[in-house]
C-alpha cells in the first residue's frame, strides 16, 4: 500500500510553484530595463534586493514546506538560494554539509533552521552540521524568544494553540514521525541544539 498524500506539502509546494513564475517575470523586466539603459536608481535596488530576498524565501519554504519523496535530490545551488533569505535577517549561516543531499533530509534540515530561526528574532548564528548519521542544527545568539508551548509541540505536545508564525514546529514534529527518526533538543546560555 502506497502512503498517503501529505496534502499540506503538496498546498505548499503548489503556492511555492505558483508564486516562482510572477518573481522571474519581475526579475526579467528589471533586468531587460537595466540593459536598455535605465539609470540604476536607489528604488531600483531595493527592487532588487526585494526580489532577490522574496526569491531566497520562495526557494527555502519550497524544500521546508513542499512535497518530499524518496529520490527526490536538493542540488547544492538550490540550498544555497534558499539559504541566502537568512542573511537578511540577521542570521550568519554555517553550513557544514557539502554537495547535494536528498530531499528528505533537506526538508528536516530547514524546517529545524525555520524553528531555530523563529527563536531568535535578533540574529545571530545558525550552524547546520552531521555526526553519526545524525543532522545537528545549532542556533547561538545573545537573546532567544524561546515560546514553550511551540517547543513543546516537537516532543508530541498538543498542536491546538499553535500559529501560522509556528507551523514548522508542528511540521518539523510530523517530518520526524513520518521518517522514522528521533528528535533531541537541548539548550543553554546562548544555544539550542537539535539533533534528529
Amino acid at each position: 500500500m502506497s502512503e498517503a498524500p501529505d496534502i499540506v506539502a503538496l498546498v505548499g509546494s503548489r503556492i511555492c510553484h505558483d508564486l516562482a513564475s510572477p518573481l522571474g517575470a519581475i526579475g526579467n523586466g528589471l533586468e531587460l530595463m537595466t540593459l536598455s539603459g535605465v539609470e540604476e536608481t536607489p528604488e531600483m535596488a531595493l527592487v532588487n534586493e526585494s526580489l532577490k530576498g522574496a526569491r531566497g524565501r520562495i526557494a527555502f519554504f519550497r524544500i521546508a514546506f513542499g512535497s518530499a519523496h524518496d529520490g527526490d535530490i536538493v542540488r547544492a545551488g538550490e540550498m544555497a538560494e534558499a539559504l541566502s533569505a537568512l542573511g537578511a535577517r540577521k542570521l550568519a549561516m554555517d553550513w557544514r554539509l557539502s554537495g547535494d543531499m536528498p530531499r528528505r533530509d533537506a526538508k528536516l534540515v530547514l524546517l529545524a533552521v525555520n524553528c531555530l530561526e523563529t527563536s531568535m528574532p535578533f540574529g545571530g548564528r545558525i550552524s547546520v552540521t552531521s555526526a553519526d548519521g545524525r543532522f545537528l542544527a545549532t542556533g547561538a545568539a545573545e537573546c532567544f524568544n524561546v515560546d514553550d508551548q511551540a517547543w513543546a509541540v516537537m516532543g508530541g505536545g498538543p498542536t491546538t494553540d499553535i500559529t501560522p508564525a509556528q507551523v514548522q514546529f508542528a511540521l518539523l514534529a510530523e517530518e520526524i514521525a513520518r521518517q522514522n527518526r528521533r528528535l533531541d533538543h537541548t539548550s543553554d546560555a546562548g544555544q539550542i541544539t537539535l539533533r534528529f
